[in-house]
């Protein structure tokens, strides 16, 4: 699964959700990427409740085509502010 699928999938099933996928430096593993999600959903929301909204989008496709995934959740405010 390319980067850009990801991107779909994570835009496709979180409410104006922005998916930026890449894979991570240094590592040649194609099942490895690292993944910036910003969304007003995530507003009051835990981190641990943000990256499960990503993982809920992401499906069965996070233990069959995704080995690991590095994860930033931003609102778009926090997202702003950095």
């Amino acid at each position: 699964m390319d980067a850009n699928d990801v991107e779909q999938l994570i835009e496709s099933g979180i409410e104006d959700a922005e998916a930026t996928v890449t894979q991570p430096r240094g590592v040649d593993d194609e099942d490895h990427l690292a993944a910036t999600v910003v969304s007003p959903a995530f507003e009051g929301e835990t981190l641990v409740d943000q990256h499960q909204l990503v993982y809920d989008a992401l499906g069965e496709h996070m233990t069959t085509d995704i080995h690991a995934l590095e994860l930033k959740t931003y609102t778009p405010e926090e997202y702003e502010e950095r």
